[in-house]
C-alpha cells in the first residue's frame, strides 16, 4: 500500500537486502511499518513484495522524508540500515529535521562504536535519542528472526523492546535480543561478534585448502569431514553450511559449485 493514511508502530530507512527483509519480518509479526528509500524504486519493490506475500495491510512505502516521518506512532521509532560511516550521518540529519524531543533513531548497519557515541551526544542538544543496534543472521536472519545488540538509553528502549524481542529468533531461553548497555555498546559487542565470526570463517577456509591441496579429498570426502565435525564440540552454523556447500552442484555445468568459485572478495552493499 501507499504510505496514505498509515499509522505506523515503527519506521525503516534503507531497503536494500538487510533493510527489505527486516521490513517485512516486522510486518509478518503484526506490528505495522513505514519504509523510505533514497532512492524510490526500493521503496516500490519493497511494497510489491510485501503485496504478495500478504502483508500489504501492515507495511506502507512514503517517497518524501517528511510524510514517512509524519506517518509514526510518538514516540517515534525509526530503525536506519544504509552504509556506515557519511550515508548514516546524512541520513540522521535529514530525519532531524522533522523528528522531535523523545524521538529514537536506531542504527542497525555495521556502525563503529564511537561514531555512534559521538551522534549520540549530537542528538541528545535536540532531544532525539540514538541507539546503536547490531544485527546478526544475514539476509534469512533478517527475514526470518535475527539476533540483536541495542545498546543506548535504557529508557528510549523501553519503548523499542517490545518489537524487537518478537521480531528477533526466538529459541527455548527466549528472543535472541539483549540489552547490551549505554553508549556504543551494542556496536561494540557487534564488532566483537564479527571478528570471532571471521576468525571461524579463516580458520575453516584454511582448513578446507589443507584437506583439499594437501590431503587430497574429493568434495564429497570435505562433506564428510565437516558433516562429522558439526556432531562434535565444533558444532555450528559456519561448519553446517560449509558442509552443505561441499555437496552443492552447479546447476547450470557439470561438476560441483564450491569449484567455481573466485579466489577473491569484494565489499557488499547493504
Amino acid at each position: 500500500m501507499t504510505g496514505e493514511g498509515q499509522t505506523s508502530d515503527i519506521g525503516l530507512i534503507g531497503l536494500a537486502v538487510m533493510g527489505q527483509n527486516l521490513a517485512l519480518n516486522v510486518a509478518e509479526k503484526g506490528f505495522k511499518i513505514s519504509v523510505f528509500n533514497r532512492s524510490a524504486d526500493k521503496t516500490d519493490a519493497c511494497v510489491a513484495r510485501a503485496q504478495k506475500e500478504g502483508l500489504g495491510g501492515n507495511l506502507a512505502g512514503f517517497k518524501e522524508m517528511k510524510d514517512f516521518v509524519a506517518s509514526l506512532e510518538r514516540p517515534r521509532r525509526v530503525i536506519i540500515l544504509v552504509k556506515a560511516g557519511a550515508p548514516v550521518d546524512a541520513t540522521i540529519e535529514a530525519l532531524s529535521e522533522y523528528m522531535e524531543e523523545g524521538d529514537i533513531i536506531i542504527d542497525g548497519g555495521n556502525e563503529w562504536y564511537e561514531n555512534t557515541e559521538r551522534r549520540q551526544a549530537a542528538l541528545k542538544g535536540k532531544g532525539i535519542i540514538e541507539i546503536g543496534m547490531g544485527v546478526s543472521g544475514g539476509e534469512e536472519g533478517a527475514r526470518r528472526g535475527p539476533a540483536m545488540m541495542p545498546g543506548g538509553d535504557a529508557d528510549a528502549y523501553k519503548y523499542l523492546a517490545p518489537i524487537v524481542e518478537k521480531v528477533a529468533a526466538q529459541t527455548d531461553d527466549g528472543a535472541c535480543v539483549t540489552y547490551i548497555g549505554p553508549g556504543g555498546s551494542g556496536n561494540f559487542v557487534k564488532m566483537v561478534h564479527n571478528g570471532i565470526e571471521y576468525g571461524d570463517m579463516q580458520l575453516i577456509a584454511e582448513a578446507y585448502d589443507l584437506l583439499k591441496t594437501v590431503g587430497g579429498l574429493s568434495n564429497e570426502e570435505l562433506a564428510a569431514v565437516f558433516d562429522e565435525w558439526n556432531k562434535s564440540e565444533l558444532e555450528s552454523f559456519l561448519v553446517e553450511i560449509t558442509a552443505s556447500i561441499f555437496k552443492k552442484k552447479d546447476e547450470y555445468a557439470d561438476g560441483f559449485l564450491v569449484d567455481k568459485v573466485l579466489d577473491k572478495t569484494g565489499m557488499k552493499v547493504r
